[in-house]
């Protein structure tokens, strides 16, 4: 792998400087181009499809979009601050005869409504990520994609990166990450359901907490506190594990369902030493613990 040469290292250190300078500020980020080969990885990770509607920030030379309508058929929007950047991303789609899927669109990102989004583009500059995280989280649907070139989320972890060597980046060839996020559901709460199995009926009590996509918390089990671990939530699909004593004995409970609002749906896998069972499973979340989950 070739190192960046000690000018263009210097140059691009000072460009991303001034950028973070101008984030503060409000204005614009410098325009580095994603070399096309990362756009393609960006758009593979990110799994753009026809049916996606793909919202670039930041959309520079429109190069994300216009790949995201001509080799993959997704619909959407980009915009940038620059007025060139704009002329040269409608020249592009032109070219490359995709105007009836895209658009480009001259306004600061932080005012851009990007809620349709079912995939969010991004290569920007750390604290620009880390501004617009909050309205990520608040504004997309559980389940949209967000994919970015070079820089993370801050304390939101990826569930996805890659590193590859791009020939063409900063034109003289280095390494690019392109994290992939899946925005998850509001899963923070008191949720509550019943389970009924071995001839009995059993109340399960879960005070989630969450963590980004991450999820833990306190369950109880017929009142008797229960072990919960590898808590995930992928989107709107939300998973962990109990282990409790049930009738004496312990059992292992694999939850598996989806959220749609307060409510959850699914399926729990049950197993212990006299007890193997798969069960529906539906669950609330209680009035007092809706608020703190919005």
């Amino acid at each position: 792998m070739r190192a960046i040469p000690r000018t263009a290292a210097l140059l691009l250190g000072a460009a991303l400087a001034l950028g973070v300078a101008h984030a503060q500020t409000g204005a614009s980020v410098p325009y580095v181009p994603t070399p096309k080969d990362v756009v393609e990885k960006m758009l593979k990770l990110a799994q753009v499809g026809a049916g996606d509607y793909v919202i670039d920030l930041g959309c520079g030379d429109g190069r994300i979009l216009v790949a995201a309508a001509k080799q993959f058929g997704a619909r959407g929007f980009g915009v940038d601050i620059n007025p060139e950047r704009i002329a040269e991303s409608d020249a592009n789609a032109r070219k490359a005869g995709v105007t009836d899927r895209v658009a480009f669109h001259q306004q600061d990102l932080f005012k851009t409504d990007f809620s349709d989004a079912t995939v969010l583009t991004m290569y920007l500059l750390p604290a620009v990520n880390r501004a617009l995280r909050p309205k990520i989280l608040s504004d997309l649907k559980p389940g949209t994609r967000v994919v970015s070139h070079d820089f993370d989320l801050g304390a939101w972890e990826p569930d996805h990166k890659e590193t590859m060597y791009s020939p063409d980046k900063y034109g003289v060839g280095g390494s690019s990450t392109v994290y992939l996020w899946i925005v998850p559901a509001k899963a923070a709460g008191n949720w509550s359901w019943q389970l009924s199995y071995g001839g009995a009926t059993h109340r399960y009590q879960f005070a989630a907490k969450q963590d980004f996509q991450m999820l833990s918390g306190d369950v109880t089990v017929d009142g008797a506190s229960a072990k919960i671990h590898d808590g995930k939530l992928n989107g709107a699909e939300i998973s962990f594990k109990v282990t409790a004593q049930v009738g004496g004995a312990p059992v292992v409970h694999e939850f598996n369902g989806r959220i749609n609002g307060d409510a959850v749906a699914g399926e729990v896998a049950l197993s212990g030493a006299r007890l193997q069972s798969r069960l529906e499973w539906s669950a609330a979340r209680t009035a007092s613990a809706q608020a703190q989950a919005k």
